[in-house]
């Protein structure tokens, strides 16, 4: 990531913060709808349709919130500039936030045609920061109108969430918007929003743009590492996991885990969740109500593996793993594997967690052991 030189810039931030510091805000209402219903994004008119008929709700609505209420808690004379109802008035308006709708997004199903008009908007009325909850998609849509002409930060509301565009969890968006809305925040650097190739489920993600954010070393998560070869010590572990299974057991998607369900014979899948009992496959691509039902009272173990570049063990690509399912697997039944070269590149080196429930999150974190070669573990600190 390059670092901006943005003096310029800062000099009328801090001129108008003076006045009133302006914030441009969008919900993407339908960014995460799919995520516990098992379907892998909520882009198109026909997967939403087919996530309500699953029966998902909304999620992003709720992220929003979370954010600000931290960013009202910490920054006066605020005034938010946002579209209309379900796309961000409805939020601020609950917050009781000195607003200023835009006239855009007042249909029933909102579209990236409207993210993109509030974008253009936003960047017209010249905001001090653009904060949107979403995913891939519509940090997509807000930098190509934008650029790098307008900072942006995303709230984490998507299924699969990429790019480097988001903050770690809803608070940190809320406290880092704060920390620059105020003048505090360190320069702002460029970042890669990344997505991937859809519909061929690749893991490796492609580069569509890049985004000018404010830059906080923990609460700014890191984009999506591309996935590698498993080296000789990760193919070893796969094998011993695989033969210490006994009944149920459940698998997170992503390459590792894939690599023990090969092992087992078992022909899993690579975006979703699954379930064997005694070496057999009893749920492929199962979503939160599937998996609810294969557990239905069953001890079973929770298989995970780590998002590359990122570090996060459950919130990305993952919802399906619901704080339901997790309780009901047990927080003490959670094996996390990946190779050592995987977590050492991770910067801070650590684990994280954002399951969409801040108690359940505060109850996983803490010191967790990630086994990383046969009779080998190292420990690393999960938090938000």
């Amino acid at each position: 990531m390059r670092r901006f030189a943005n003096r310029a810039g800062r000099r009328n931030a801090h001129r108008r913060l003076r006045e009133m510091t302006r914030l441009g805000l969008i919900v993407n209402p339908i960014a995460g709808l799919g995520g516990r219903v098992g379907l892998k994004g909520t882009d198109g008119a026909d997967t939403v349709r087919e996530a309500l008929s699953r029966g998902a709700t909304p999620v992003a609505p709720e992220r929003a919130a979370r954010a600000l209420a931290r960013l009202a808690a910490s920054v006066e004379d605020l005034e938010v500039l946002t579209p209309a109802a379900q796309m961000g008035a409805d939020v601020v308006r609950a917050h009781g936030l000195r607003l200023e709708p835009l006239d855009v997004g007042v249909a029933r199903e909102t579209t990236a045609e409207d993210t993109r008009a509030a974008a253009a908007e936003l960047e017209r009325r010249g905001v001090d920061l653009i904060l949107f909850a979403g995913g891939d998609g519509t940090a997509r849509d807000v930098v190509a109108t934008v650029g790098t002409r307008v900072p942006v930060l995303g709230i984490p509301t998507g299924v699969k969430m990429h790019s480097g565009v988001f903050a770690t969890s809803p608070e940190a968006a809320g406290d880092l918007a704060a920390s620059h809305l105020a003048g505090r925040s360190a320069d702002l650097r460029a970042v890669e929003v990344l997505d991937l190739d859809e519909p061929d489920g690749r893991l490796s993600p492609h580069l569509y743009a890049i985004a000018n954010v404010p830059y906080d070393r923990r609460r700014l998560q890191h984009p999506k590492a591309a996935s590698r070869p498993a080296d000789d010590a990760l193919e070893a572990l796969c094998a011993e996991v695989a033969r210490e299974l006994r009944g149920l057991a459940i698998f997170g998607p992503g390459t590792t885990t894939q690599r023990v369900l090969a092992k087992l014979g078992v022909e899993g899948s690579l975006l979703g969740v699954d379930a064997v009992a005694d070496g057999r496959l009893v749920g492929r691509d199962l979503d939160e109500a599937g998996l609810l039902r294969v557990l239905d009272g069953r001890d079973a173990r929770l298989v995970l593996g780590v998002v590359g570049g990122q570090g996060y063990v459950f919130g990305r690509g993952n919802q399906q793993l619901s704080p339901a399912v997790i309780r009901a697997v047990g927080l003490d039944r959670i094996d996390i594997l990946a190779s050592l070269e995987k977590l050492v590149a991770l910067d801070p080196m650590l684990l994280r967690v954002d399951t969409g429930d801040p108690r359940l999150d505060r109850e996983l974190s803490g010191y967790r052991r990630v086994r990383v070669a046969p009779a080998r573990s190292v420990v690393l600190e999960l938090t938000t």
